[in-house]
This record gives C-alpha cells, structure tokens and sequence, in this order.
C-alpha cells in the first residue's frame, strides 16, 4: 500500500502539516494530493471506529448474511450488488468466492428486526437463492483497531 495513504488510513484526523513531516512533502502537496484522490474516488471517505458496547443503551445488532445467487444475464453480479446495496440496514457488500458468493453486513435493534430483513428484503429478491444468517455477539478488533482489553464474565482478561 501506497505509505501516503497508509499513513492517512490510519489516523484521517493527521493535519496536512503532520502529514507532511511523515511523508517529505508539503502542506500544499498534502492537500492537492488528498483532493485528487477524492476526486478519483481512492478516498471514498472519513470513518471513525466506535466500541458500541461501550454505550450503556446501544440498540445495535449486527450480522453477516451470506447469499447464493444466480447472476443476471446481461449484468451479472453487478446490478444485484447494486440492488442490496440501496438498503439503509446495509453496511458493506462484497463479492466473494467460496460457497456464497455475497457476504453483506447489515445492522438493527435486534434479531429478529434482522431476520424479517432477510426473510422479507433480501430473500425475495429474484437472482438470490439461498441465504445464511451469522448474528456478530462480540466484536475484538474492527477495521485494524482493538477496540478495548476487557474482562469475561469470570473477570478473566478478554485481551
């Protein structure tokens, strides 16, 4: 990976000026270079890593369903990506080989909320064939960052 946007990956909240002293460029070569990525679409956003379980009252459920599909003739896998895609509860699609050929995250309040997600939302859809629900309890590490070192149940360190 380019080490411009490793470094801007992994802290976005870095000032041109911060930027600059890690990379030997200048402020002014920074921001034209972030700016023209953008434009191309490389950085497709800022995104900051929140611990939800951190929150007392966090109406958050969170599951990785995994589809079987039949691509479209004349678009293949992309129309039905794009199709998935346009759900609010959506979080990520990915093509994928293995045995499923999408993997899509999704959130809600609760399990069941994610079930008539799939049952009445996705399942219907006419290229999908079959489906795999996987509900996420615990998450550890998220996009490269530990989210926090915590104790089990029996008080035992968790990380």
């Amino acid at each position: 990976m380019d080490n411009f946007l490793k470094i801007l990956s992994d802290n976005p909240r870095l000032s041109n000026a911060q930027i600059a002293a890690m990379t030997g460029l200048s402020e002014d070569e920074v921001g034209e270079r972030i700016a023209s990525l953008e434009r191309e679409g490389v950085i497709c956003g800022y995104k900051t890593v929140i611990n939800w379980e951190k929150l007392e009252q966090t109406d958050k459920v969170t599951a990785i369903i995994e589809l079987k599909v039949t691509p479209r003739k004349d678009t293949g896998f992309e129309a039905i990506a794009e199709e998935i895609m346009s759900f609010d509860e959506v979080e990520s699609v990915s093509l994928m080989s293995g045995g499923y050929d999408f993997s899509v995250c999704v959130t809600g309040r609760t399990f069941q909320e994610i079930a008539l997600f799939v049952a009445k939302r996705l399942a219907p859809i006419d290229s999908v064939t079959s489906t795999t629900t996987t509900f996420i309890l615990k998450k550890y590490k998220e996009d490269g960052m530990i989210l926090s070192a915590q104790s089990d149940e029996r008080g035992a360190d968790v990380l």
